[in-house]
């Protein structure tokens, strides 16, 4: 007899098996992981037949009781061309192991130290790596550590900890360039607070930044020079615009972010639309104190402009969107 279960969690733990990676469902709560019979087959690189054969007789000696370590799990398998919607009986770690002893010991040991491992980096640290979660761009990660390790002195390495630190670290890196190819990016802000805006307020600034430059010799007379008379008010107006008693973008990240795109791909000035445009950026992420402005140093403030710069109009969206994801 089995449990009938339908979690609400959704935490998956991958055993890399010399056949290929094998993912099973995590119950972290319980200390446990459950696996169909596919599942450890897979694992032990046996057939299923084999391991139901050995099922019964775990079950027939009562080695284990069926109720605690069977429950059933809606997943969905491929039937020719539909995909089926099915109530699949998975086996606890217990069951797993039991398994493995009677199959194959030196895969069973694999499993068991591996199995330990993996809960035991759950309970003390919180959470577990699971690398095709973090996005595809894992592999690609992993082969710049080790080109960097390689550049090290032989006594300088990185430690799986050290590498693992580093995933997670950078996990938001990963997710959000695979978000950016798939076209999935959404803008994201949590800086939701009233800010004021305006285009002769704007326009100072600039003429301030004109002036300061002209003063060094580093523009010319032609620099921050409107093309027409109201550009940067329109500007601003796109940014600042409203329906319905709501603003368009809601957060001041959007509106940071729109600001630096319009003011850069929309060339309101004769000359100097990226270097006004990335003032504009930074002086209104200050005026209204955006926390993440303090971390956007030269370098990042030149990348990311000369990136609204070069990019197609048809990718505006992901690319406001990836502006948000790095200031909010």
């Amino acid at each position: 007899m089995s449990k009938k279960n339908t979690p609400k969690h959704k935490e998956v733990v991958i055993y890399q098996a010399k056949n290929g990676a094998i993912e099973f469902r995590g119950d972290f709560k319980h200390e446990n992981i459950w696996a169909t019979q596919a599942q450890i087959a897979l694992a032990f690189n046996v057939s299923v037949p084999t391991i139901n054969e050995h099922l019964k007789n775990i079950y027939k000696t009562k080695e284990l009781d069926s109720i605690s370590t069977i429950r059933k799990f809606l997943i969905v398998q491929k039937e020719g061309n539909r995909e089926i919607e099915r109530e699949v009986n998975h086996y606890n770690l217990d069951v797993i192991l039991s398994v493995g002893h009677r199959v194959n010991s030196k895969n069973a040991t694999q499993f068991r130290i591996w199995a330990t491992k993996v809960l035991r980096e759950h309970l003390v640290k919180g959470y577990t790596i699971n690398p095709k979660q973090i996005s595809k761009n894992y592999d690609l990660f992993m082969k710049s550590v080790a080109n960097v390790q390689a550049l090290l002195p032989e006594h300088v390495a990185f430690d799986p900890k050290t590498i693992l630190e580093l995933i997670k670290e950078f996990a938001g890196t990963w997710i959000s360039l695979d978000a950016y190819d798939k076209e999935e990016l959404k803008p994201i802000g949590t800086t939701k607070k009233a800010v004021k805006l305006s285009g002769e307020e704007l326009r100072e600034a600039i003429a301030r930044l004109r002036a300061e430059l002209l003063k060094k010799g580093e523009a010319e007379e032609i620099f921050a020079q409107e093309r027409m008379t109201g550009s940067v008010e329109g500007i601003v107006g796109n940014v600042m615009q409203s329906f319905g008693g709501k603003f368009v973008y809601e957060s001041v990240e959007e509106k940071a972010a729109h600001l630096l795109y319009f003011m850069v791909k929309n060339h309101p000035f004769v000359d100097g639309n990226k270097r006004s445009g990335a003032f504009a950026f930074i002086w209104f992420m200050r005026k209204t104190r955006l926390k993440k402005s303090i971390l956007i140093n030269p370098g990042a403030l030149t990348a990311l402009t000369l990136l609204v710069a070069e990019s197609k109009p048809e990718k505006k969206d992901q690319i406001v969107a990836l502006i948000t994801q790095i200031i909010r």
